[in-house]
């Protein structure tokens, strides 16, 4: 069914093509707006610049802005099609956007460039976009949309529809709104369908739900996410200190703030920006080497480590058999901890004091690495014949794996609480630093039983 359904899809996007090579604009027009506006971005996206020249000549500004709502927030994309624009059909498309899209745009654009298509805007259209910039990145404020429905809490209900009728179409959200006291403080919600199921001659304040879950303009974005999710919400409102309504968050914007982060994440996990990828080998060989570089320089320790031992190795040969074996282990181990403990810094209602996150896993670590160091010093026992060996082995990993768990756990706590990204304790880094810790303890314990083992 989905190979039908991209047949289709490739099939459309070929005939509109024609259409807009064979300077068709009446057939391309009507044929491009039966697409859904993410299709037209896809469709967008897939065109050269002379094509996209000839779009900008058939389409409004209008409708070329209902589809870029729908593009994805990437700033050498942006910064080239907002420059091959007219600077007056630009500024009509940004106002025609969901405000804070459109802010988000601009957010990539040069300061004269912003000022620029700014001045070609309506007044309260550019105050309301001067007014977003100025918020801090990954902030509420800097997520936040003004285009909401407010009414206040002394009209009746009749009343109220017809506001929300007057707002609807230029409201990014009308499923919730909002109610406020003659200052412009937030003093309820109420929804849509609280409107059309009540008597009209009802005032307002006898209907709205009073408790109003809402987030502070300057709240971390990853916050306001955990919030939404929590309760479930399709908007939240945004306040100032003082309760005064600022504007909403919509699940559409959370949702990209969630696969943000969960990509910030795995590029740390990673030790490689997984959003920012190049099909061009040099650039992508450029963006991979500090860390590479980084991680060979902590490596090196490693090797000097097992240098220092190279007397131990050359009396008892065997344990360089092994090497590999526990700094493996014990590295996978290492990553597994700091993936959970990652994982529950971003979502702090299942974050444990820093002392329980390090008890659980050094308990975790210890059963792991009882069962582990167990069964490897049978297989060892059995394998060379050398049960003294084979403990050797299997006390070494059951001590590096519980080891690698601590790290895992405690870096990203660490971090976390110094005021870090604690993603950044990278999956590579963790598993180096195990490394570098499963060689000492191996060479440590090897060497005080090797009399025990070596014929």
């Amino acid at each position: 069914m989905a190979d039908i359904e991209n047949k289709v899809w490739l099939t459309q996007l070929r005939y509109l093509k024609r259409l807009l090579a064979a300077n068709d604009p009446t057939a391309f027009h009507a044929a491009f707006l039966e697409l859904h506006t993410w299709e037209q971005a896809q469709f967008f996206l897939g065109l050269n610049r002379s094509e996209r020249m000839a779009l900008y000549k058939v389409l409004s500004a209008s409708e070329v802005g209902d589809f870029f709502d729908d593009i994805d927030d990437d700033e050498a994309q942006l910064t080239v099609f907002l420059a091959e624009m007219r600077p007056e059909f630009a500024a009509q498309m940004l106002t025609e956007m969901y405000i804070d899209n459109a802010v988000d745009i601009l957010e990539h654009l040069d300061k004269a460039t912003v000022n620029r298509l700014l001045a070609q805007m309506p007044h309260q259209t550019a105050v309301d976009m001067r007014s977003l910039l100025h918020y801090d990145d990954e902030t509420a404020g800097s997520i936040m949309t003004t285009e909401f429905v407010a009414i206040v809490a002394e009209q009746t209900v009749a009343s109220a529809m017809q506001t929300l009728r007057e707002k609807a179409e230029d409201a990014e959200m009308i499923y919730y709104i909002y109610v406020l006291d003659e200052v412009q403080h937030l003093v309820g919600i109420i929804s849509l369908r609280d409107l059309i199921v009540n008597d009209q001659t009802k005032k307002v304040r006898t209907i709205m739900n009073e408790r109003v879950i809402s987030v502070q303009v300057t709240d971390d974005q990853e916050s306001v996410a955990q919030t939404i999710r929590d309760y479930n919400f399709f908007a939240i409102p945004v306040t100032d200190d003082e309760n005064h309504l600022l504007g909403i968050i919509t699940v559409d914007d959370i949702i990209d703030v969630i696969d943000d982060e969960a990509a910030s994440d795995y590029s740390g996990l990673a030790g490689v920006d997984v959003e920012n990828t190049s099909e061009n080998p040099l650039k992508a060989a450029v963006k991979r080497l500090p860390w590479l570089i980084t991680l060979l320089f902590l490596g090196m320790s490693t090797a000097s480590l097992i240098n220092h031992y190279e007397n131990l190795v050359s009396e008892a040969s065997v344990l360089a058999v092994f090497i590999s074996l526990i700094t493996g282990t014990a590295g996978n181990a290492g990553t597994q901890s700091l993936a959970v403990a990652v994982r529950r810094l971003a979502f702090p209602d299942q974050e444990r004091s820093f002392v329980q996150s390090l008890l659980a896993e050094l308990i975790t670590g210890l059963i792991t690495g009882v069962v582990t160091g167990v069964t490897i010093t049978l297989v060892v026992g059995v394998w060379k014949h050398n049960f003294t060996l084979g403990f050797v082995i299997g006390l070494a990993m059951c001590c590096a794996i519980v080891v690698a768990n601590l790290a895992g756990s405690f870096i990203p706590g660490l971090m976390a609480r110094l005021g870090f990204d604690p993603a950044v304790a990278s999956g590579p880094f963790i598993s180096t630093l195990s490394d570098l810790t499963s060689v000492l303890i191996y060479f440590s314990i090897a060497q005080y039983f090797i009399a025990s083992f070596v014929q």
